[in-house]
């Protein structure tokens, strides 16, 4: 202790005091550098995660969800599903491609629902048509049929699926002929209980994804053909009229003049020659106006009438038995309607067949009004029957052969048709066909 309070010792020791602070200094200071850095850092780290969480929530998520349903609704697109928008609409580059994508998606829905209401109307269309369309791919098998082309081929049966060469069986002749040729054309069909029919076939061959077709269609040219004939038919009679009639006014009148020349002539033999002629000239000129009512029958007057009071005057002309219960109403225009019946009524009564057997009925649906008139008569061989529509044909021998060709016209200026039958153990029926509306 004595070495210390010296003056030389204590300032040693002051000395060596300054130099240990001296030298310890810098460590010290490098303990609270190092610790204020750790704090620093700490606080760096909690500002750098609070920002990095904020970017993550209010700028990536979004983002990545905004992606994510992109890629949803382009995934319901491959599917053919145009119903998803997308809810993303902030003013960004993710938000212009949200809209582009939402614009897209309403476009196409619109498209497909534009197509899909076509589709309908197209299948429609081809449904109602009276041509009968038949599409078999490249092994022959029926892919679409229409219901003109089940009606006419396969008694209203679905075939698609079937084998064409297989339905050949189940086919009238005709037509299997004609499809089994392949040929463009007319050919006739013998169906049942119905007259023969006369169709066209046109074919045509084409790619359906990426796989041989062939469509064939079939269209009815009965009635076509019928009335072009008929179109003739008028425009000769017309001719025929017209020639006769200036024929018959001269004749006529110098007849009346030889009359009054021989009123002083007592001659018998004269007065038979004026009175033939006289009546020939009256027998012709009924004819030719007969002829002349064919040729000009005018458009159907169409409008509701009353069944009763039209068999009930129809009665006061032919015998007839009605039968079923008559419907309350009809269609069409009554005063042609009833001249059908009056020449149908005729024939049965001069086909030999009793008063008894000669009967009427009318049934009625939603859509058409159906009239039979039977007889017990001799009926029609296949022959007659497939030229007794035809004007000027007939088999009697003081016949027109307007009856049965009137009665046609009247039914196709109705939109409607008529056919012959034979019935069983003698007789016939005709069949008319007329719709309600």
């Amino acid at each position: 202790m004595a070495l210390l309070t010296s003056p030389t010792s204590r300032l040693t020791w002051q000395l060596s005091s300054w130099l240990s602070l001296f030298v310890c200094a810098p460590v010290v200071a490098g303990v609270l550098l190092g610790l204020l850095s750790v704090l620093q850092a700490l606080l760096l780290a909690v500002v750098l995660g609070a920002l990095q969480a904020m970017f993550i929530h209010y700028v990536v998520t979004p983002r990545v969800k905004g992606l994510q349903a992109i890629e949803s609704g382009l995934l319901n697109f491959k599917d053919g599903d145009f119903s998803t928008s997308l809810a993303y609409n902030k003013n960004d580059e993710l938000g212009d491609l949200c809209r582009l994508y939402n614009e897209t998606a309403s476009k196409l829905h619109q498209e497909r629902q534009w197509i899909y209401q076509r589709e309908l109307m197209l299948d429609k269309v081809l449904h109602s048509s009276p041509q009968a369309l038949l599409l078999v791919n490249d092994k022959q098998q029926v892919v679409y049929s229409n219901h003109s082309a089940r009606s006419l081929l396969f008694a209203d049966l679905r075939v698609e699926g079937e084998q064409l060469s297989v339905l050949f069986a189940r086919m009238p002749n005709g037509l299997a002929q004609a499809l089994q040729a392949g040929k463009e054309g007319l050919f006739s069909v013998e169906q049942q209980h119905e007259q023969r029919q006369t169709w066209h076939l046109a074919t045509g061959h084409f790619l359906l994804n990426n796989q041989a077709h062939t469509l064939y269609i079939l269209k009815p040219m009965t009635r076509e053909i019928s009335r072009q004939e008929v179109q003739v038919w008028k425009k000769v009679i017309r001719v025929i009229s017209h020639e006769l009639n200036n024929s018959l006014a001269p004749v006529s009148s110098m007849l009346h003049s030889g009359q009054l020349l021989a009123q002083g002539i007592e001659d018998t033999r004269l007065a038979r020659v004026f009175t033939t002629i006289d009546e020939r000239i009256g027998k012709l000129s009924e004819f030719v106006q007969g002829y002349g009512r064919f040729a000009k029958l005018p458009q159907p007057q169409m409008k509701h009438f009353s069944w009763h009071n039209m068999m009930q005057g129809l009665t006061q002309q032919w015998a007839f038995t009605l039968l079923g219960e008559l419907p309350e109403q009809g269609y069409g225009d009554d005063t042609q309607l009833e001249q059908l019946l009056i020449n149908l009524l005729k024939n049965a009564h001069e086909s030999g067949s009793p008063e008894a057997d000669i009967s009427v009925e009318v049934n009625c649906n939603e859509a058409q009004q159906e009239i039979l008139v039977r007889d017990r008569g001799k009926g029609m061989s296949e022959a007659v029957m497939a030229s007794a529509l035809v004007p000027f044909y007939s088999t009697k021998s003081t016949g027109s052969g307007l009856g049965l060709a009137l009665c046609r016209e009247i039914c196709e200026a109705h939109h409607g048709d008529i056919s012959l039958h034979n019935r069983h153990h003698g007789g016939l029926v005709v069949r008319v066909h007329l719709p309600l509306a």
